[in-house]
């Protein structure tokens, strides 16, 4: 995680959503939590869609809290976080 070229902020989201297990997914409030700012979410939200190494780090795992899939700014879009998490059967 030391070598990614991004803010602090997002290596510790990064490094909270290498933590999801494959399978399951977590919303953008509950990675929040999971690095201590509870309050973040929409700031999740933006690391996120710069995560230029999606899937490897994936930020696919992370969907609404309305248990909608939310955005996906990795190739192929929302059409392809569907079908990455149904090849992990997270949905």
């Amino acid at each position: 995680m030391k070598n990614l070229d991004c803010t602090p902020f997002q290596r510790k989201v990064y490094a909270a959503l290498l933590k999801i297990p494959k399978g399951q997914v977590r919303t953008y409030a509950q990675v929040a939590r999971m690095i201590g700012k509870p309050n973040a979410a929409r700031a999740v939200g933006q690391a996120l869609k710069r995560n230029r190494w999606a899937p490897a780090i994936p930020c696919h795992r992370v969907i609404a809290s309305d248990g909608s899939l939310g955005g996906y700014s990795g190739p192929g879009g929302l059409a392809a976080k569907r079908r990455l998490l149904r090849k992990e059967q997270a949905a």
